[in-house]
């Protein structure tokens, strides 16, 4: 083989390699990052933290705060075994988004056993070790294995907060929406909607029941179900009229949040 051969196979050998790097890179650049979540001011997410629980278990409520670097950590420990946080990631939706912000609280029970995994999923975020579909699916791994458990007695979640930012909808439609809607969410893990005679499927013009990460465990086989409830017209008009000010704030700290315009994208 001569020289001249020797060297063209080289150079070709060179510039395919610097193809695939070239074209590697591209793909990475194409690629969009995942939106980094923001730190709350720290007064505006306790107050909304709080506002999903009834004004008298607010004083002995626990209070979970976000460090987008870190993930949930106690700012204000509690004495009556409710928790309140403002939840950032929707873990079943396998999607890492800034514009998710909606406050929970948990009695004891769930704070025991729900709790858990949106501290896991912040956790693992926070670490950007992870992509979202990686985290969605280490947490479905544990619920099959048992490690995250469902709730061992009937319980509740208030989510009364007169605002949220989330998923109306099942895992595979990504519309996020701002709503107000203060609910009850009662535990109810692996009924369906024809358990609690909610035919059709999800009719939502009463008590309904939401369990979306059944879309991968089995109609019934997922542990986080609930059954919802929402404030009577009365109590979610007070609710909002209360809330005035907080909803101004929350309106100001990100326009998304703004309810000046009803339910919007």
């Amino acid at each position: 083989m001569n020289t001249k051969t020797i060297a063209a196979k080289k150079c070709r050998r060179a510039l395919s390699l610097f193809a695939i790097v070239f074209i590697a890179a591209q793909s990475h650049a194409q690629k969009p990052a995942d939106p980094q979540l923001d730190k709350m001011p720290v007064a505006l997410e306790t107050d909304y933290a709080l506002s999903a629980l009834p004004p008298q278990l607010r004083p002995g409520a626990t209070i979970y705060l976000l460090d987008p670097a870190k993930g949930y950590f106690v700012a204000r420990k509690g004495s009556n075994g409710f928790i309140c946080f403002v939840m950032r990631t929707a873990w079943e939706w396998a999607e890492f988004r800034n514009d998710v912000v909606t406050a929970i609280s948990y009695d004891a029970e769930g704070a025991r056993v729900i709790f858990p995994v949106y501290q896991d999923e912040a956790a693992m975020r926070a670490s950007g070790k992870f992509t979202a579909l990686q985290a969605r699916n280490i947490i479905i791994d544990k619920i099959k294995k048992g490690i995250y458990k469902a709730p061992e007695r009937p319980g509740i979640s208030y989510m009364l907060g007169p605002v949220m930012r989330t998923y109306p909808a099942t895992p595979d439609q990504h519309k996020v929406l701002t709503m107000q809607m203060p609910h009850y969410m009662f535990y109810a893990p692996y009924l369906t909607n024809a358990d609690i005679g909610n035919i059709p499927d999800g009719k939502a013009d009463g008590p309904m029941l939401v369990n979306p990460e059944a879309m991968f465990l089995g109609k019934t086989k997922a542990p986080y179900g609930y059954i919802i409830v929402p404030a009577g017209e009365k109590e979610a008009t007070k609710i909002i009229a209360d809330n005035k000010v907080l909803l101004k704030r929350l309106a100001d700290y990100k326009p998304f949040m703004n309810t000046e315009k009803g339910m919007h994208h």
